[in-house]
């Protein structure tokens, strides 16, 4: 018999309200032990302040949230007391040296003072602090700050890591650093990560929640939103002969499944087709045999899977935001034509 997953993290019907303002509306969501989960929405969805209702910092309008089964109605500092929290702002104390932040942190996360230098040596050697355990925070690089901020959310070894944008201002091998260590730390902790940088998610979460405009829109694996959403992309290259590319593109058009057909660009000797289709049938057999049928020489035939990317823009981009869009792009170009008349 399989063993039920314990659920470190739950959400249920959470709301918060800003006056008329609904920044998270009823959303409701499981985060299970030992989980890395990429907690996704763009700017202003409310993936914040549901971070901070789970912390603790912000209490709910509605709905109750659990952490380890204490409620942040009742038990609010059972919560804080297993979790670790990086706010996307790293609010640090700059006028204190690394170190001597971190003793301060130790000292207030209880930590007992047999235990401290030991816990501070490992953040240090964790987070890659040590040329500037004794500078001053203020006077660190952002991305240094960053680590400063990840090593007071791990000091005290939580059950409970809650991360927002933890990679912001790091180089790209500073990335890799965190990315890393995030996925190790899934190992033994729950992990709840929120940032603007999806194939970071991609490579580090088993799980991903989007939020939209205060409510939850997907649940699930990064492969599984993929397979869910309609459509795959489709590159075509044959030789250019005295065929008719037309013709070719008629048939190409003429597969059950093919939504759209267009010819692109290609270099002097070839023919290149972008195809979109309807649902998520394997179509390179069709269109191989299309292009053999027009006596073509296949060059390239690529099936390009939906990303995580095309996943998210499709679940966070209102139908009303797309057509702004179009309308602003048309008034620019009619603005354009008016200023070359």
């Amino acid at each position: 018999m399989t063993q039920a997953r314990e659920v470190m993290i739950r959400a249920v019907d959470l709301s918060k309200h800003y006056g008329s303002t609904r920044a998270v509306d009823g959303i409701s969501f499981e985060v299970f032990r030992k989980e890395v989960v990429g907690f996704l929405g763009p700017n202003g969805a409310g993936k914040t302040t549901t971070m901070k209702i789970l912390t603790c910092f912000l209490a709910p309008t509605k709905g109750d949230a659990f952490v380890g089964g204490h409620s942040v109605w009742e038990q609010s500092l059972e919560i804080r007391k297993m979790l670790g929290y990086l706010p996307e702002d790293t609010p640090l104390y700059r006028d204190r040296t690394v170190l001597e932040y971190l003793e301060f942190i130790a000292d207030v996360r209880g930590i007992e003072r047999d235990a401290r230098r030991a816990k501070i040596k490992n953040m240090v050697e964790v987070c890659g602090l040590g040329t500037v355990i004794g500078r001053v925070v203020g006077e660190l690089s952002k991305g240094f700050r960053q680590r400063v901020g990840l090593a007071q959310a791990m000091i005290h070894d939580p059950e409970v890591l809650i991360l927002d944008e933890p990679t912001s201002g790091l180089d790209p091998n500073q990335i890799a650093e965190i990315r890393a260590l995030i996925k190790e730390l899934g190992k033994e902790k729950t992990v709840i990560l929120s940032t603007h940088i999806l194939p970071e998610v991609q490579n580090t979460c088993g799980r991903v929640v989007i939020i939209n405009q205060g409510r939850l829109v997907a649940d699930g694996a990064p492969e599984e939103l993929q397979a869910r959403l309609e459509g795959a992309h489709y590159h075509v290259v044959v030789e250019k002969s005295d065929g008719n590319a037309a013709a070719l593109k008629g048939t190409l058009q003429g597969i059950t499944g093919v939504k759209t057909c267009n010819q692109v660009e290609a270099p002097e000797r070839e023919v290149a087709f972008a195809i979109d289709t309807v649902g998520q049938a394997d179509l390179r057999r069709e269109l191989r045999l299309a292009v053999e049928q027009n006596g073509g020489g296949l060059l390239e035939l690529r099936r390009d899977a939906l990303s995580l990317e095309d996943v998210f823009r499709k679940l966070t981009v209102s139908d009303d935001a797309v057509e702004a869009r179009a309308r602003a792009a048309q008034a620019e170009s009619k603005q354009g034509a008016a200023d070359n008349a």
